[in-house]
């Protein structure tokens, strides 16, 4: 029986005998709320965009508030990320004690706290200190949300449904793109836009400091939806709860599938031990599909992504185009990254994840190659800033360049390493395993984030892409090496 009361049909039980999950028809899941509890979940990823965009517009307010230097002013923007490698290392942990959808509220919470926080600071410190409470929540976001939708979704659309947090995180990228420029466009774009007092709500403050308060309405709206959805019923049973993962299974796929996949869970989880970061050691050494796993983490940063982001504005600025067109490239960026990841949500199920990947590491290699020779025609005026003149013609290749560079990662690696990530290890080190990936991700952008102020002013901007192309095409070996296909795979079925 359902849990609709009616009967499944013999074609079904036929396949839940077989156990194959991935074969079950559409019919027997109750697709509208799998989806709708994707959906909320992903709302961790728009919040881990937001946060992580919304920098960008704020440079140059943060500068003329606290009067930063380069060094001072690359680790204002990056100090969220030791946060998030944190949160992220410490979620994956916590998740497996207190539960996927737990850690989700709590990094709610301080979504919330660092959102007022990072726009009411007066020091730099105090900043500092917000924005890395704020990289907890988006560390521990970006590790649970993947594999809490993983969890719960059936293995035919595992991949589309994980993609929605990457088109939650563009979509955040892009909805701080917009803010950002409608509150500087209040300021009518001048210089020193951003430190231009605005009146909002009855509250005068300057401009970037708006740009974070906004960030308090999808804060609380995704901290009152996650009462609304179950815990990941691998967790419940994990944790010896097999009456409560067998409700929330019938919630999902219905009564007869929840007892085939309680089954299935109990059989995968027979031999196995409430789970540890000890688990993620073999014979003494780290398990071969951790070091991938870690990998893949790694090099979705050094492409340089987060340098377009977070850097935007001062990246086109440097290269001569004025604040307003900078502000408008912005939304351009965020605009094309939504529509790259739509494009994958389609595709990701059908053509598989190596491939995706591996499409995408060449192209990126291509276009970062194509900036950093555009980028090396023009004539360094201030070595110190990074600013270069370019003729226009250069100016529009670089910036073609670059949309298109981050067209085909957020089409590629943005999204499919987040999808792999959840899906690619085994039950019993998945949060574990997950920690140590998200840790290293947020790290490799740390450094990245860090580093790209020193490099603007001691290599410059042609040499920084360089190595950025340089890195994209490693990472096509990488993949074709060490990444083994997981399209349609059920989670019970992963080794390593």
């Amino acid at each position: 029986m359902r849990d609709d009361g009616s009967n499944i049909s013999s074609e079904d039980c036929a396949i839940l005998k077989g156990d194959k999950m991935s074969e079950i028809p559409q019919k027997t899941a109750n697709m509208g709320f799998i989806i709708l509890v994707s959906m909320v979940a992903t709302l961790g990823g728009f919040l881990f965009g937001y946060d992580t965009g919304v920098i960008a517009g704020t440079v140059k307010g943060l500068e003329d508030a606290f009067n930063t230097s380069a060094a001072a002013k690359g680790f204002a923007v990056s100090s969220m990320l030791l946060g998030s490698a944190v949160g992220a290392l410490i979620a994956g942990r916590l998740s497996d004690r207190f539960g996927r959808r737990n850690m989700l509220m709590v990094a709610a919470l301080f979504f919330i706290v660092s959102a007022w926080g990072s726009g009411v600071a007066n020091t730099i410190a105090e900043f500092i200190s917000y924005r890395m409470l704020g990289g907890l929540a988006v560390g521990a976001a970006s590790v649970m949300a993947p594999a809490y939708i993983s969890e719960i979704a059936p293995a035919r659309m595992r991949g589309a449904l994980t993609s929605i947090q990457q088109m939650a995180i563009v979509f955040g990228f892009a909805a701080c793109f917009f803010v950002n420029y409608f509150i500087a466009q209040s300021t009518g774009l001048t210089e020193g836009a951003q430190t231009a007092i605005i009146s909002k709500f009855g509250v005068d403050a300057e401009a970037w400091r708006w740009m974070f308060w906004v960030e308090l309405i999808p804060a609380v709206a995704f901290f009152l939806f996650l009462f609304l959805i179950p815990q990941s019923p691998r967790f419940l049973m994990i944790r010896n709860k097999d009456d409560k993962a067998r409700k929330s299974l019938t919630r999902l796929f219905g009564a007869g599938v929840a007892e085939a996949k309680v089954a299935d869970i109990r059989e995968s989880l027979s031999t196995d031990h409430v789970p540890s970061f000890k688990d993620l050691f073999l014979g003494g050494k780290i398990r071969p599909i951790v070091w991938v796993g870690i990998g893949l983490a790694v090099f979705q940063q050094l492409v340089g992504i987060n340098v377009i982001f977070y850097y935007g504005n001062v990246l086109w600025e440097a290269a001569g185009f004025a604040e307003g067109d900078a502000f408008k490239k912005q939304v351009i960026a965020g605009v094309l990254s939504v529509i790259a990841v739509s494009i994958t949500m389609f595709t990701i199920d059908k053509f598989g994840r190596r491939l995706l990947m591996i499409v995408g590491s060449a192209g990126m290699a291509i276009t970062l190659g194509i900036v950093a020779y555009a980028f090396s025609t023009g004539e360094v005026i201030n070595l110190a800033e990074g600013e270069i003149v370019m003729s226009d013609g250069m100016g529009q290749i670089a910036f073609i360049s670059a949309m298109v560079y981050a067209f085909l990662f957020n089409m590629t690696w943005g999204p499919v390493m987040w999808v792999l990530l959840g899906e690619m290890f085994p039950n019993q080190i998945r949060g574990a395993a997950l920690a140590a990936a998200g840790f290293a991700q947020w790290i490799a952008n740390f450094v990245v984030t860090l580093t790209f102020p020193l490099m603007l002013g001691s290599i410059g901007l042609a040499a920084s892409f360089g190595i950025y192309s340089a890195f994209a095409f490693i990472s096509i070996l990488f993949v074709a090496k060490a990444v083994t296909e997981t399209k349609g795979m059920e989670l019970e079925d992963m080794v390593g």
